[in-house]
Parts: C-alpha cells; structure tokens; sequence
C-alpha cells in the first residue's frame, strides 16, 4: 500500500504519535522527486482542531528535520484524514464497516477499482459489496483505498 520511503517515515513518526496521543493515519509522498510534498494525515478520537494540527505540525517537522528524508527541499503537510479518509489498515476497514470506500487493488476479474460499502473485514482481507455482490480483497492485494464521503444537503 505505501511506498518504501512513506513506510520509512511513518514507522519513524508513529512512537511519537502514540506519545502525542494522535493517531497516524498514513503518510504520502507526492509531486516531484527533487522537491517532493510530504502529507501525512492525523487524527484523533475527537476529531482534529486546528491547535492539535499546529502542535502535530511542529513536532512532526523536528523528526522531518532529524530524519532529512530528502536531500534539498520539501514541503510538510499537516491535516486532517478529511471526508475522503485513506484506509490503509485492516482496522480501519473494520472500524469503518458499513460505510462506502473506494478500493484500489491487484486486478481481480478484470477490474482494479471497486466501489462499494464495507461488509465486513478481517487481518487477512476486506469485503465491499458491489454492483449486488460480494467481492473479497486481500488486504496484501490493496494499493489505495479511502472512503467515499457524503454530504447531506437535506438537513
């Protein structure tokens, strides 16, 4: 799901996560090689506040700091998981079960994307029911895969 460098950086910033109380949601590495943009997501079981982003934000840029993950520049991002939330553990799927997501995986019957609601999901897999079925994907086979927000304009 992540790549080696992403891995790399968030296994280094998770002890201090937990010791912040906040939970690393996933880091991403994007844009180009020389000046790449480092997002990495946080949560809580509150929610985010923009104190709590601040103060993750400074911290996260001492160990960006120690760590130098890129020789020159980059750009630190600092937010919340936000309406689109990345799934990158299977507990997140399992926290998430009833919910839509979107699931980018190995090709299985000749699709890699699959839209669906969450039935249920497990350490070794998830499943998503899509277009009237149940289709099973190995947590291992997945490559991105976020939820599907909603907004309801009704209230």
């Amino acid at each position: 799901m992540l790549s080696k460098k992403e891995q790399q950086l968030l296994d280094a910033l998770t002890p201090r996560a937990d010791q912040e109380g906040v939970e690393l949601v996933t880091v991403e590495v994007v844009g180009a090689k020389k000046a790449p943009t480092i997002r990495v997501y946080i949560d809580t079981a509150d929610g985010v506040s923009f104190d709590e982003l601040s103060a993750a934000q400074a911290w996260i840029n001492d160990l960006m700091d120690e760590l130098d993950p890129f020789p020159g520049a980059y750009t630190l991002e600092v937010s919340s998981p936000g309406i689109d939330r990345p799934l990158r553990t299977a507990e997140h799927f399992m926290r998430f079960v009833g919910e839509t997501a979107v699931v980018k995986s190995a090709p299985q019957d000749g699709r890699s994307t699959f839209t669906g609601t969450i039935v249920s999901a497990d350490s070794d897999g998830v499943v998503l029911a899509v277009d009237g079925g149940d289709v099973r994907i190995a947590i291992d086979d997945i490559k991105r895969a976020h939820l599907k927000g909603t907004i309801d304009f009704s209230s």
